[in-house]
């Protein structure tokens, strides 16, 4: 039997530093609770708003696969093995730290006056010690369809975007018309965040935008968007869990 596990939006660990506006779902940096630190395999899911001309400085990360999607703005990725890509709404970025990478994320692409939305993720990578690696790919063309679109996947067979260091896990998107709807895969464990826009969950009811559900046993629940607007869905599929952070 699925349960769910609704996660309101204001509930989230919050970081604002004048520049950046974070919301963190799992614990993150100093904000700790040791009964919210992942589910399933994922450990990190921001929320995060930069201002123009700002941005992460370089630092470092070890055995961990990062995926980033941008809402709005553009993100400027620079990183010690030589990669660099500015990241934009519809494209789909992963970076795998295996070994260790050094890497900066900023809003300061030329021209840039706005702030950047992006949601960050990390899941763990099923083998330590890879070597670093980039990918980034437009999947506007694919989103488009409609539907959830798998953008980030280790899972075999599955016809992703970006291919992740982890066999049991995958990032889907769902850009949604009004009153448009999806279908969640079957997964032991699902994470549905709401980038933008309102939805009904089959079983959870009505979410908002940074309202997020945490599904175990997910059997094909439905998702659908209000009728007064489009709506935007980061989904989740995880075949494993860790036994513990």
């Amino acid at each position: 039997m699925t349960t769910f596990d609704v996660r309101r939006a204001g509930e989230r660990f919050h970081t604002r530093a004048g520049w950046l506006d974070s919301h963190h779902s799992f614990s993150f940096s100093r904000h700790y609770a040791p009964e919210n630190t992942h589910f399933g395999l994922l450990l990190v899911s921001n929320d995060d708003v930069v201002a123009p001309g700002t941005g992460f400085d370089t630092h470092p990360h070890r055995d961990m696969e990062i995926v980033t999607w941008v809402l709005s703005g553009s993100l400027v990725h620079q990183d010690s093995e030589g990669h660099n890509g500015i990241i934009h709404p519809g494209l789909a970025q992963r970076m795998s730290a295996g070994r260790g990478i050094l890497h900066s994320e900023k809003n300061d692409a030329a021209g840039s006056s706005e702030p950047v939305h992006f949601v960050q993720m990390w899941v763990v990578p099923d083998e330590d010690g890879i070597t670093p690696g980039y990918q980034q790919q437009d999947v506007r063309a694919e989103l488009e369809r409609g539907g959830l679109v798998p953008i980030a996947s280790g899972r075999p067979g599955h016809d992703a975007a970006i291919r992740i260091h982890q066999k049991d896990a995958a990032l889907h998107v769902a850009r949604l018309p009004a009153s448009g709807g999806a279908t969640l895969p079957d997964a032991p464990f699902a994470h549905v965040f709401v980038a933008r826009g309102i939805v009904e969950l089959e079983g959870a009811g009505v979410l908002a935008a940074g309202d997020a559900v945490r599904l175990s046993d997910a059997q094909g629940q439905r998702l659908t968007a209000f009728p007064d607007g489009p709506a935007e869905v980061l989904v989740w599929e995880m075949h494993a869990g860790l036994t513990q952070a």
